[in-house]
């Protein structure tokens, strides 16, 4: 098959899923990624062959990709905040609102010079920390999670972006876990917070492929883990310390609650989209 038409039918493929731009787009990244072919490649030589090895690689794809397979998880790895970040199915795949969190927070290290230490809870791919060291090269930077596999492969992408950050295995719901952890003069996660109950309302390819363990909370308390990480801070967060936060949209108010009645000054950013996406405490002084 020539590779215009083997281009143009798996395009064809993928909008049963995707909308045309979208289709497009992922179809642009695999022959790319996979079969080193760009789109350039496909205009000027349309009735060039494709390698045998590299048409398997494109039929696992389209298989994979049919199945409601992010295209991140395909071909391993995925950008943020300009940087390259291996992914795989045991963390998430990075959001742009993360990257505004990550935005807030360089921002405001680089006005307040009392940021030395930081702690992330939750490491996933390593997006957070590592960016934050990559950008704010004189902060310490910790990072810990409960998953062995997404440590494993945070320490790579801190290798890859050439960051020194350190990376701790802890269940932080565990509170006994605590004592091995210091204090901290900025804490950040984007932990798990979204309800059980709303899984079934998801994209196949986030509920079917994203690790749950990263994403779901119970029904019964969906603040779970926001009230540990209060908890924490009351005991490992500096007095002149600041939190910041990614939040569920439907809870931004409840969360903020949390907060301002232990003790704490929270604001509500919201992203480009007007939504109720980010928290930011300070213990009152």
């Amino acid at each position: 098959m020539t590779l215009s038409k083997y281009y143009r039918d798996f395009m064809d493929s993928l909008l049963s899923i995707y909308d045309k731009n979208e289709a497009s787009k992922i179809t642009e990244m695999i022959f790319e990624h996979l079969a080193h072919l760009t789109k350039s490649d496909v205009i000027k030589f349309p009735d060039q062959f494709i390698k045998d090895d590299d048409l398997n690689k494109l039929n696992d794809a389209l298989l994979r990709l049919t199945s409601n397979c992010p295209v991140q998880y395909i071909i391993g790895e995925t950008y943020f905040y300009n940087l390259t970040f291996k992914v795989n199915e045991s963390v998430l795949i990075p959001r742009p609102e993360t990257e505004e969190l990550v935005e807030l927070i360089i921002k405001h290290i680089s006005t307040n010079n009392h940021v030395s230490k930081i702690l992330e809870i939750g490491s996933g791919s390593g997006c957070i920390p590592v960016t934050i060291k990559k950008n704010c090269n004189d902060v310490e930077v910790t990072s810990v999670d409960i998953s062995s596999s997404a440590i494993a492969l945070a320490k790579i992408n801190a290798k890859l972006n050439d960051t020194d950050v350190s990376f701790k295995e802890i269940d932080f719901l565990n509170e006994g876990n605590w004592s091995s952890l210091g204090m901290y003069d900025l804490i950040v996660s984007n932990p798990p917070y979204i309800p059980n109950s709303e899984k079934a309302e998801m994209d196949e390819h986030v509920k079917d492929f994203e690790p749950s363990i990263a994403l779901f909370v119970p029904d019964s308390n969906p603040l779970i883990f926001y009230q540990h990480i209060l908890a924490f801070s009351k005991k490992h967060l500096t007095k002149d310390g600041i939190i910041f936060l990614e939040i569920h949209e439907k809870f931004g108010k409840e969360t903020k609650a949390l907060f301002d009645s232990n003790h704490f000054h929270a604001e509500i950013k919201k992203d480009i989209f007007g939504k109720e996406r980010m928290i930011v405490a300070n213990p009152y002084r």
